[in-house]
């Protein structure tokens, strides 16, 4: 289809928009502004965004001017309306450009495995197209025209689960993708700014080199009629920018509620109610009335909810925009809401279930509504707060217990009294510093090896007692020890499966011994780990404990005559703590050739069976740098069976990228699979050449990745 086409079309479509659930527009900013540091979003949600490091302005754009982001880039704080994991989003933009390089048009999250969501445009095979780099999995969609203005438009559906359910479309055309660097991982994203011209986190070294123009954010996957209609700039149907913003708290039990109205609007109907459900359905006791104003007032005598709106409550409303003459009217608008704050107390810090909370912490909460004093009680268990009664009545939200136990639950609860009713508040609970703190895993880790070390830091506990198992109610006692001998390792474990554990420590010369400990979780890897160097410590060798990288991976160091290759810096952190793949560390490794190669050793001690659960691929995640000298990598098991990069200038690559190794191909040069004892990744000579190498995340998955 030609670009020509492709807008008549869309032309088309956006005058007569189907209907869809909800607008969700929660950003739309035109990159109009020619001057100053401020990005307006015109969408009503307030979400102005920052131009950054002097981008260019007053450029050329497809709609009046656009952003030159090769000097500098934008970003915007869209708060709670980010969608994060993989919940449904649209992001629209124009792009140009005639750089084809890993800069990113747009971006969010963060810069670890399965926890970003960035797009740049980039050639593989011979094709232009957009990437989508995602620390866990890339996708790649041909068909991006270099020199000119093109439409892209990123949508993900609601029930994505991995990263290949990634929908691009490059000119109003659905563009089929294919993975090209990157495991298949579940499709999620952490919260963060949203970066339009540069990488998450605002990296000024990965700034776009292009032209930037028209950009929205939807919280909805966007029909293909509705992204040609964007495309094409046609007037939006949707009434929007509530006001009050959607889920905010109000202070008071009435309220004026207000919106911009859609392009076609002649009137608007209005449904509002304190059911999702209901205000979703158009049901007949949500619906306020059909009227011209883009203002109502509720909870006011005369109006809707004329007794008050109900503290503890929170209330969804619509506004449909209605045109008679036009047939795809009414437009069913986004569902936003408010809430009137509760007459209990509610925001308490520290917050429930906080650990690790200083002994002379002074209590508070934010006041329940219309609430004038306040009772606090405060004990070491549940009921006895509970069920506590007779408190004393005070006028401050702060209540200060006095100096606490350490290593201690304890308990509180506020009722409030408005005058006429106190109102029984929650229990609340938080935990003193003291006590023990895992360290590796730490609590709620994911993607765990089968074989971990549990490790923690000690609280008052002279010896220690180790509860581990499935089943978080029933925990076995798995071992005992002293202080100093914080671990312990559970043995092999099943994969994908989700383990919890607690140590409760004792100290006879202490009079609160014994100390319960916290219950932690974490849940074991789908595919097993070789090394994701996340073990290694920077304790001096020799010292007990000592773990450094390259005691574990055997470099040239002490024979630098036959090879050429460092592992670890300098100086400590040894294992790299910036440029990593996942987690907090990666391998570095610097080679030189002049020796003819430049290799590191692990010997294997534990998952040696590479035929377990079916396995059949070898993944090696690996960086390198643009100003490193052409070598082969390569990659070689039991120290005689080795297979060579495909691509001769992978050193030179400089982002991190999945080697993936179909394990028949160690077979067949005679590696017994089912007991492999050593795994080797080097540099082997070209032109003689240096460089640094950073490798992570070597693993071994069922199926190719």
């Amino acid at each position: 289809m030609s670009k020509n086409s492709v807008y008549l079309v869309a032309f088309v479509l956006s005058i007569g928009l189907v209907n869809r659930t909800s607008a969700d527009l929660v950003g739309h900013w035109t990159l109009d502004e020619t001057s100053g540091t401020i990005a307006n979003d015109i969408s009503g949600r307030g979400h102005h965004g920052t131009y950054v490091d002097n981008p260019g302005l007053d450029v050329p754009g497809v709609y009046g001017t656009g952003m030159n982001a090769a000097g500098g880039y934008m970003e915007a704080d869209l708060e709670t309306d980010l969608p994060t994991g993989a919940e449904e989003r649209t992001i629209a933009l124009w792009v140009k450009t005639e750089v084809k390089a890993d800069r990113k048009f747009c971006s969010y999250g963060t810069d670890t495995a399965g926890q970003a969501l960035t797009f740049c445009i980039e050639n593989v095979n011979d094709e232009d197209g957009v990437r989508m780099r995602h620390w866990g999995g890339n996708m790649f969609y041909a068909g991006f025209t270099m020199g000119e203005w093109n439409h892209i438009a990123i949508r993900i559906q609601p029930g994505a689960s991995i990263v290949n359910d990634t929908e691009v479309f490059i000119n109003g055309e659905n563009i089929p993708g294919y993975r090209s660097g990157g495991s298949d991982q579940i499709l999620n994203t952490a919260a963060s700014p949203f970066y339009v011209g540069t990488s998450v986190g605002g990296q000024i070294g990965q700034v776009f080199e292009g032209l930037l123009d028209d950009v929205f954010f939807y919280n909805h996957a966007l029909s293909d009629a509705e992204i040609l209609g964007i495309m094409s700039g046609q007037p939006w149907p949707y009434a929007l920018g509530p006001e009050p913003a959607d889920g905010v708290l109000i202070e008071g039990t009435w309220a004026n509620l207000s919106w911009s109205p859609g392009d076609f609007a002649v009137s608007h109907d209005i449904y509002i109610g304190d059911n999702f459900d209901d205000v979703d359905s158009g049901a007949e006791s949500t619906f306020v009335g059909n009227q011209t104003g883009t203002f109502i007032v509720v909870g006011f005598p005369g109006f809707a909810f004329p007794d008050g709106l109900v503290p503890g409550t929170t209330y969804y409303w619509r506004v449909d925009e209605v045109n008679e003459v036009e047939p795809n009217s009414p437009w069913k608008g986004d569902i936003w809401n408010f809430s009137v704050p509760p007459k209990t107390a509610y925001f308490p810090d520290p917050a429930d279930g906080a650990e690790a909370v200083d002994v002379d912490v002074e209590l508070s909460w934010t006041p329940g509504y219309g609430s004038k004093l306040h009772t606090v009680y405060f004990g070491e268990t549940f009921e006895e707060v509970d069920n506590a009664t007779g408190g004393q009545a005070q006028g401050s939200a702060t209540f200060t217990p006095g100096t606490l136990k350490m290593a201690k639950t304890y308990y509180w609860r506020v009722d409030e009294f408005d005058i006429a009713v106190t109102h029984k508040g929650n229990v609340w609970s938080f935990t003193t510093e003291g006590t023990v703190t895992a360290l590796d895993p730490v609590n709620g880790a994911v993607d765990v090896s089968q074989t971990p070390v549990l490790t923690w830091s000690p609280g008052f506990g002279a010896s220690h007692e180790v509860y581990f198992g499935t089943d978080p109610a029933s925990l076995e006692l798995k071992g005992s020890g002293n202080l100093g001998s914080e671990s312990f390792e559970p043995g092999q474990l099943e994969w994908n499966t989700t383990y919890y554990w607690r140590i409760d420590e004792a100290n006879n010369a202490n009079a609160d011994s014994p100390w319960i400990g916290p219950l932690w979780s974490f849940t074991t890897a789908n595919f097993l780990i070789v090394d994701d160097m996340e073990s290694y410590n920077d304790i001096n060798e020799g010292e007990p404990g000592s773990n450094r990288i390259y005691l574990a991976w055997i470099d040239g160091f002490e024979n630098p005559a036959v090879n050429g290759s460092v592992v670890g810096n300098l100086n400590p952190p040894i294992a790299e703590q910036t440029i990593v793949h996942s987690g907090n560390q990666s391998m570095p490794m610097s080679y030189d050739n002049n020796v003819g190669k430049s290799e590191a050793t692990l010997t294997l001690t534990s998952n040696r069976d590479w035929t377990v659960n079916g396995v059949s691929t070898l993944t090696i995640w690996f960086r390198g740098s643009s100003s490193n000298t052409t070598e082969q990598l390569y990659v070689t098991l039991n120290g005689n069976a080795r297979i060579d990069h495909d691509d001769p200038d992978a050193a030179m690559i400089t982002s991190w990228t999945a080697w993936n190794i179909d394990l028949q191909k160690f077979a067949d040069q005679g590696v017994n699979l089912a007991n492999v004892n050593s795994i080797t990744l080097g540099l082997g000579s070209v032109t003689g050449g240096t460089g640094k190498m950073y490798f992570d995340d070597i693993r071994l998955y069922p199926s190719a990745q």
